[in-house]
């Protein structure tokens, strides 16, 4: 193992500080910091909150990352950041920190897109990737299907969101719903205690809307819907079940992402498909695409839930990937770019 190359990865893309440290293919170790309590009384992140956290995070979280691996930073063969996309304050954080690394220990540099980290993260958890791969990821910004013929140098859009992200639906219907702040593991919680007794719409999945937005995703009408249907019952002076609205939201949105995916899968002729990011550990959508990928003979990989939410670990991963497979590094020079296209990999 002592001839794979050992890659310390950071993210700051968002609101959780995290620094990786991965040799090869092999995980050391995933450190986070995450200042997500101090967004919660703000029902949301708050970009300079972040931006601030991250400043004060990230030599702790590096010495920690480095001490629980056991490892040093004059071990470190490359550093990977994530340069977007992202809030444009906290990936100044890390790619900067980055910068200073790299440049302090003579090292190459590797910046990297937030989006393909999550799929190459799945490499420390079940190995190589097959390419092509079929990805889903979904998050709090991001609700993406892509083609991976090499998550180093080739991903490819076949769909998006074109308004709210699932992540970002969950949280909203949360709020609806007077669950805290990130909402999507309080929906998930809930939903256990409910049945899905309320048909809610499932946007771009009929007519002409699928025709255009093939594979595409739309959860506004979901949240107004929702939003709707609890304002009428208290209108009436009903109580509203709060499990069975959260059942039935999130039955919603993983029917539409697992339909989607599992039809962008036949359609490209790839036998495997990969769901990351944070959305990624819903209990409901984890159990349905294993259920619909059986059904149709695709086979489906999901890291653990710790791998699936923002973290160094998956920055680490892609820069492991970057380097065995000999892809340039970046310069000094490299932007944090806040809407970086998936579609480029590297800085």
């Amino acid at each position: 193992m002592t001839d794979q190359p050992l890659v310390l990865g950071i993210e700051t893309s968002c609101d959780e500080t995290g620094v990786g440290l991965v040799r090869g293919e092999t995980l050391l170790f995933d450190a986070i910091a995450s200042s997500v309590d101090e967004h919660a009384r703000f029902g949301g992140v708050v970009p300079e909150v972040a931006s601030r956290a991250h400043l004060e995070a990230m030599v702790p979280t590096i010495e920690r990352a480095c001490r629980e691996a056991g490892v040093t930073l004059r071990d470190v063969d490359a550093v990977a950041v994530t340069s977007g996309p992202g809030l444009a304050g906290a990936l100044m954080v890390g790619v900067a920190s980055a910068k200073a690394l790299a440049l302090a220990l003579g090292v190459p540099l590797h910046g990297v897109n937030h989006l393909a980290s999550h799929v190459a993260v799945d490499i420390v958890e079940h190995g190589p990737l097959p390419e092509p791969t079929l990805a889903m990821l979904v998050s709090g910004g991001h609700s993406s299907l892509l083609l991976v013929p090499d998550v180093t140098h080739d991903v490819r859009s076949l769909g998006s969101t074109i308004d709210d992200a699932a992540g970002e639906a969950f949280d909203k219907v949360a709020r609806v719903l007077g669950l805290p702040f990130p909402g999507g593991p309080h929906i998930d919680r809930a939903a256990r205690e409910g049945s899905v007794t309320i048909d809610f719409p499932r946007g771009l999945t009929t007519g002409r809307d699928m025709e255009r937005h093939r594979f595409d995703f739309s959860f506004s009408g979901l949240k107004t819907a929702v939003a709707r249907w609890v304002q009428a019952k208290e209108a009436a002076g009903e109580a509203v079940p709060l499990a069975d609205v959260a059942a039935s939201f999130q039955e919603a949105v993983t029917d539409v992402l697992t339909r989607k995916a599992i039809l962008a899968c036949r359609e490209h002729g790839v036998g495997h498909l990969q769901i990351g990011g944070g959305v990624a550990a819903n209990s409901r959508l984890r159990a349905m695409a294993q259920e619909r990928c059986d059904a149709a003979g695709i086979e489906l990989r999901v890291p653990r839930p710790g791998l699936c939410t923002d973290n160094g670990a998956m920055v680490a991963a892609l820069g492991a990937q970057m380097v065995l497979k000999g892809r340039p590094p970046s310069n000094l020079a490299i932007p944090a770019d806040s809407s970086m296209p998936v579609t480029q990999v590297s800085a």
